[in-house]
């Protein structure tokens, strides 16, 4: 099995550290980028199978990079952020982040939502991979790319 890419994304060369440190020892394979422009080139030219996302980045900051992370799919997102309030989570979570971590934190609770996170999307089952539609009343879903959903004909 390969290991899992991770892109982590801080400008605070300590964090992004840690964080490198503690993702490598479980196996990962980690690259630590400091600022927006330069984490959206990272996802362009080899997609992580997951982002520890800081939110207050140079040059781009963490919001627009998930906004547009999200417009191309569902890559999983972890924010790992200074940013305490609860509508900065709300936020967060509502842009796309499938989790929201508060600094000063825990690196080993951060590994473990990582692995978390890894575990729930790895094992979903991809669109259009050999998916049967599943009909549910009058509306059927197909999970095929060009045919999201389409009305069962009666």
């Amino acid at each position: 099995m390969t290991k899992a890419k991770i892109l982590v994304v801080d400008d605070e060369p300590s964090i992004g550290e840690v964080v490198s440190l503690y993702l490598a020892q479980e196996g990962y394979d980690v690259n630590v980028v400091r600022d927006g422009q330069t984490a959206l080139d990272a996802i362009a030219s080899s997609p992580p199978d997951l982002v520890v996302l800081d939110l207050m980045l140079p040059k781009m900051d963490g919001l627009e990079i998930t906004r547009r992370v999200r417009a191309r799919g569902g890559m999983p997102i972890i924010m790992l952020t200074a940013r305490k309030e609860e509508t900065d989570r709300i936020v967060g979570l509502e842009m796309g982040a499938d989790d929201y971590v508060v600094k000063p934190f825990s690196p080993r609770e951060l590994v473990s939502r990582v692995k978390a996170v890894l575990r729930r999307t790895q094992n979903a089952a991809p669109v259009g991979a050999g998916n049967q539609p599943v009909a549910f009343g009058a509306v059927t879903v197909d999970p095929t790319p060009a045919r999201w959903w389409s009305m069962a004909k009666r």
